[in-house]
This record gives C-alpha cells, structure tokens and sequence, in this order.
C-alpha cells in the first residue's frame, strides 16, 4: 500500500512539473524546425523564448554583414527588446566572430560583424531581456533541417 501512495506522489509530481511555463511549451529543435520562421531565418528554443536569427545568406567571402535576432514567447507572441543586450558568435569556417546585438524597435536585436555565409556556418547566440535569466541558443542558419548532416548523424543538410 506503501508502493502505490509513493507512486502516485510520484506522477502527481511528474504531471505538475510537465505544466510548469517553460516545460509545458517548451519545443525542441526537431519540432520548431517544422515551422516556417516569419523572417526567413532559422527558430530556435532558448529557455521561454523563441528566437529566430537572421544572418546573410549569399556572403560569399567575409565582410561587413548583418545580424538580427527577433524574439518571441512559445505562443508566438512578439518579446519587447527595450533594455535588453545580446550577443551572436558566428562560427565559420576556421574563423570565429562576436557580434554585439543591440535593441532595434519592437522585437529585435541588430548587430553586424565580419563573416563569411558559408555552408557550415554555426551561430550561438545568447539574449538578455530586460531584468530577466540570459538564454542561449545554438544554431546552423544556412541548413535545411531533416537530410543527413556532415557528421553522419540525421540532422540539417546544406541549402
């Protein structure tokens, strides 16, 4: 009888967690890659947020490009970035950059830096709202997700 009362605390446990903000809506990279990204980028899961980063996708060598990062909560809905900062690591070929990413009106944070668009360009970008936890999110802005990737496992193929 014991068993069954610790069982049951258990699942009630397991349940209550699943509906917490943040676990009940969270979606994985594999689900979010099924949606269309409203500005053309890649969508990505960081913390309670969606963020979908759009980078130059036809810089064939490096130079002076843009990034911008639009924020949004699991319901779509837009995320102010007033007060909030950033940062985008571009990764690219042997080269790494930084690009600060600054507020830019209504859902957006902007910056621009030296980089390349070539096909296994990695970016990690990392967001601070206002008075809020610093998200991070990983992502392969010039794949398409589904075919195999470079490593052999299932994963994005380049566009």
């Amino acid at each position: 009888m014991e068993i069954r009362k610790i069982a049951m605390a258990a699942m009630a446990a397991a349940g209550l967690f699943a509906l917490t903000p943040g676990h009940a809506m969270a979606h994985s990279d594999g689900h979010i890659d099924t949606q269309a990204a409203p500005h053309g980028g890649q969508l990505r899961t960081a913390g309670s947020y969606h963020l979908e980063l759009v980078v130059a996708k036809d810089s064939v060598e490096a130079r002076d490009n843009a990034v911008i990062v639009y924020l949004t909560d699991h319901a779509g809905a837009e995320l102010p970035t007033v007060g909030a900062k950033g940062t985008a690591t571009i990764l690219f070929g042997k080269t790494r950059t930084s690009i600060a990413l600054m507020p830019d009106g209504g859902n957006r944070l902007k910056g621009s830096g030296r980089y390349a668009s070539t096909p296994d360009m990695k970016a990690i970008v990392s967001v601070t709202l206002a008075g809020g936890a610093t998200e991070q999110a990983r992502f392969t802005p010039l794949v398409r997700p589904g075919a195999s990737a470079q490593d052999g496992h299932s994963g994005p193929m380049s566009r």
